[in-house]
């Protein structure tokens, strides 16, 4: 069975800080090529499938039991936001470029748990469970992930990939989809290797001015 639980004062206390970013002068951009920067709220677009990386205040039914991740179609969903933090408080400072290679948590926007991973089977595809974990933005380890791209920072309009820190699978989507109480809603897994699945691409969102300008180059991963 999947429960259901409820959203508190963090979902709105962190959608409050969405809404903040969009207040003319705060060094925000919501549209145009650039780079992601740690604070920024964006969602991810799974380049292969066109699904928006999703949760919900939804718990898996078996597995881990802790809230669901899911791929949804529709560009329009608030659960679909995530804010880019870094591995430490002080090892992504608001408005710096996400170099190619940097571990990253991506925080659910509305529910504040982070993206996790971690030995359990996922539910339909039998690959690695992928799910939301934490309270208030802080989880642990297994919320770290290390953004693959080429070049020397994550650009706006470059397909990356998501690879997990302690498990070393690639964030990922490969078509099955869910029935009730979230039907049509995709699974996202893990797997272990780098593939057509695991492509992503910044979307929707704001995104925070880099508080420096980043050299030039691109270094080849």
């Amino acid at each position: 069975m999947w429960s259901a639980g409820r959203g508190g004062a963090v979902g709105t206390a962190l959608l409050g800080l969405l809404l903040a970013l969009l207040v003319p002068g705060g060094g925000a951009a919501t549209t145009g090529a650039g780079l992601v920067t740690c604070g920024s709220v964006l969602k991810l677009l799974n380049t292969q499938h066109r699904v928006r990386l999703h949760s919900h205040d939804i718990k898996y039914g078996s597995g881990s039991g802790q809230q669901s991740v899911t791929g949804v179609e529709a560009s329009d969903d608030a659960n679909s936001y995530w804010r880019i933090r870094g591995g430490s408080e002080s090892g992504c400072p608001r408005g710096s470029p996400v170099r190619c290679g940097q571990a990253v948590r991506l925080t659910h926007v509305l529910t504040g748990k982070n993206l996790h991973t971690h030995h359990f089977p996922s539910p339909l595809s039998n690959n690695q469970e992928v799910s939301a974990f934490g309270e208030d933005g802080e989880g642990d380890d297994l919320d770290l992930w290390t953004v693959r791209c080429s070049g020397k920072h994550w650009e706006r309009q470059a397909v990356v990939r998501f690879q997990h820190v302690g498990t070393s699978v690639f964030l990922s989507v490969t078509g099955e989809q869910y029935g009730s109480p979230i039907r049509g809603q995709h699974e996202v897994h893990g797997m272990p290797s780098a593939n057509t699945h695991n492509t992503w691409k910044a979307m929707e969102g704001i995104f925070i001015k880099p508080s420096v300008e980043p050299s030039a180059g691109h270094d080849e991963l």
